[in-house]
């Protein structure tokens, strides 16, 4: 589907605003080579198009009124939504249109040019941004975190009565990270042959724990997806750390060697039990430490798990495992484990209702048998649905352990083997020590390599991009191979020169290209359909100037069978 169509290369834009930075992307290869190779075109997206977006923009405000008068489960007395979910939901419905602000992007060439809508940046609500950042992590990730070394993803759920309190305590929360990841670093200190007459002070691991508050049925289940790399780091004796004594500013970092885990698919299956089994017990010992269950409960629940089959709640899964040479299935885990809590194309409309696929299966019973594997809402439900799991502001969604933490004296020696080749045309260099970037300080992606090239003479060049945070054309590389800065008329550099934020001016471009100058109407909140029969019904019977009010008595319900139940056991 292609974009809207934009003015000729001789009309530009009224009141454009030019970019203070100037050029501010480097030319990503050759021009040479980008001439000969034909290039697909960039396609604007259209959020307004789709049912997500059509859903919110027609009950948000609906929904909005009712959560705040408490008429949803599970809101406890809490009933006004939280800021920042409302704030979540406006930014999406403001995400990618063109009436409040874009970007143009010039062909300086040919003179081709087409416009970029700003993004609203979200976290939780939007799934263009979602995706963004699951690229984005999982991206940074693989180029300049984990070692060409391989890898193998932990995954640990617990039973629905301590998912309780991870959701919301964040001390139990970050003591069950803690329990699970010394067990998992037990279990590989043991597994490795060449680790046995280590000094085990000298032993460590490295992992990135991605922290899920979701389930596949739009469902808050909190769980730990971890990706370690299979095997232990070893200090080598003599190097000196920083901070220490002899500490000066000429200190290399340390020398470390890695020893692999020895552990075959036949004995994954004898690991994953001890380490479910030595978590159970610590996880339990912990809440009852901290007050949230009591012993005999906690002694229940360990008796339990030993004794069924299913563990009692308790699951460790470890059967994934990434070679050291397989680094784009290494991006595709870390985009699985960094993913959104909903996927858009998995939602889809028959008739008045609204069927969401949930994944590999349905972690609640359905609303109908209708469809199977499937969970049928009503377009307020599934707004309620989405908020609830919209993460807090400043809460990371990731963490790094081990020498993969960031004030771990091992870091750059372990992510110096992260980075990628220097390629022939590129000004990039990379320390072996340190693993930092000594080269040019303008970063250009090109298809997920680490290469950059020169940027043009510039009286003062731009500040450096951090290495987190990537290009929007290199991530849309990255996923659709299709490279927005790259002119598909004649293949030359393409770059941002006007950002345009002004009413007047966003009016009269669109206007002029033949798009629709006006944002997508939001419905205003409207009471239920029962209270506007009833009045249309009662100015009918009643004549004009009389307002009605609803039946209460055709409303009535039957009385209970007890008066008092007093027959449930609290």
């Amino acid at each position: 589907m292609q974009g809207p169509p934009h003015p000729s290369p001789q009309q530009s834009p009224p009141h454009s605003h030019q970019h203070p930075r100037g050029h501010q992307y480097a030319p990503l290869r050759p021009q040479a080579a980008a001439a000969t190779k034909p290039t697909k075109a960039y396609n604007p997206r259209h959020p307004e198009r789709t049912l997500l977006y059509r859903t919110i923009a027609e009950h948000f405000e609906t929904w909005f009124e009712l959560s705040s008068a408490g008429q949803f489960d599970g809101q406890d007395d809490h009933h006004t939504p939280p800021a920042y979910v409302e704030k979540a939901f406006r930014k999406y419905l403001e995400c990618g249109i063109f009436a409040h602000g874009f970007a143009r992007v010039r062909c300086d060439d040919c003179g081709d040019d087409f416009l970029v809508a700003f993004s609203c940046k979200g976290r939780g609500v939007c799934p263009a941004c979602n995706t963004r950042r699951m690229a984005e992590a999982a991206a940074h990730l693989c180029d300049h975190v984990f070692p060409r070394l391989p890898v193998r993803q932990w995954v640990l759920s617990v039973p629905k009565r301590i998912r309780y309190y991870l959701q919301r305590d964040k001390g139990a929360l970050n003591a069950a990270l803690r329990i699970f990841l010394r067990v998992v670093q037990q279990s590989l200190v043991a597994a490795c042959p060449g680790a046995a007459k280590a000094d085990p002070a000298s032993l460590h691991v490295g992992a990135v724990a991605f922290i899920h508050r979701f389930g596949s049925s739009l469902n808050t289940h909190v769980h730990f997806h971890v990706c370690v790399v299979d095997g232990v780091f070893e200090a080598l004796p003599g190097s000196v750390l920083p901070g220490s004594e002899s500490d000066t500013k000429s200190v290399k970092p340390p020398s470390i060697t890695f020893h692999p885990a020895q552990i075959d698919v036949t004995a994954i299956a004898q690991v994953q039990a001890q380490v479910q089994t030595t978590v159970r017990k610590r996880l339990l010992r912990a809440f009852v430490a901290r007050g949230h269950l009591e012993s005999h409960d906690a002694k229940d629940m360990n008796e339990r798990g030993a004794s069924s089959q299913h563990g009692g709640g308790f699951s460790v899964d470890a059967g994934v495992r990434i070679e050291a040479t397989d680094r784009a299935g290494l991006e595709r885990l870390l985009r699985y484990c960094a993913r959104p809590p909903f996927a858009m194309d998995r939602l889809k409309q028959r008739g008045a209702d609204l069927v969401y696929r949930c994944g590999k299966g349905h972690a609640e019973p359905l609303q109908s048998d209708k469809y199977s594997g499937e969970l049928v809402l009503t377009p307020l439900e599934l707004i309620n649905r989405i908020a609830q799991l919209v993460p807090p502001p400043r809460t990371h969604r990731h963490r790094y352990y081990g020498v993969l933490a960031p004030n771990s004296p091992l870091r750059g020696s372990v992510t110096a083997m992260a980075q990628m080749p220097v390629f022939a045309h590129s000004s990039r260099v990379i320390d072996a020590n340190s693993g930092a970037d000594v080269g040019s300080s303008v970063t250009a992606m090109v298809l997920g390599s680490a290469g950059g090239a020169a940027p043009p003479e510039l009286p003062a060049q731009p500040k450096p991009r951090p290495p987190a945070h990537y290009l929007w054309a290199a991530l849309i590389a990255r996923i659709y191979e299709v490279f927005p800065l790259i002119c598909p008329n004649c293949g030359g550099q393409m770059r941002i020169i006007a950002f345009i934020t002004f009413s007047a001016d966003i009016q009269k471009i669109l206007e002029h290209i033949g798009v629709e100058p006006e944002a997508p109407r939001i419905t205003p909140a409207r009471g239920p359909p029962l209270w506007d029969d009833c009045g249309a019904q009662g100015l009918q019977e009643l004549g004009e100037g009389v307002e009605a009010g609803p039946d209460w008595d055709a409303m009535s319900q039957s009385p209970p069978d007890y008066s008092d139940d007093q027959r449930t056991a609290w």
